[in-house]
């Protein structure tokens, strides 16, 4: 997950520390909007080789549902 969550510090304009699978994704200091979901998109592709639906993606509220997307899509195509 480190370079997933590397990816994702950029897309939200955090620190890297910052991203745990308890963040928020709505909080005052992460940057959760459209292009960030797109944005999201494309980095699940490139690290997990999957993609998750944009609608599922944008009702995630924390970095934790977005890693149970991720399993979800990543068992659909196993």
């Amino acid at each position: 997950m480190t370079t997933f969550y590397e990816g994702l510090a950029e897309i939200l304009e955090v620190d890297t520390d910052a991203v745990t699978p308890e963040l928020p994704l709505a909080s005052a200091n992460a940057d959760w909007d459209s292009l960030a979901v797109v944005s999201t998109i494309a980095l699940i592709d490139d690290c997990y080789n999957v993609m998750v639906d944009g609608k599922a993606l944008v009702a995630c509220g924390t970095v934790a549902d977005i890693e149970a997307l991720i399993d979800a899509a990543r068992q659909r195509n196993a």
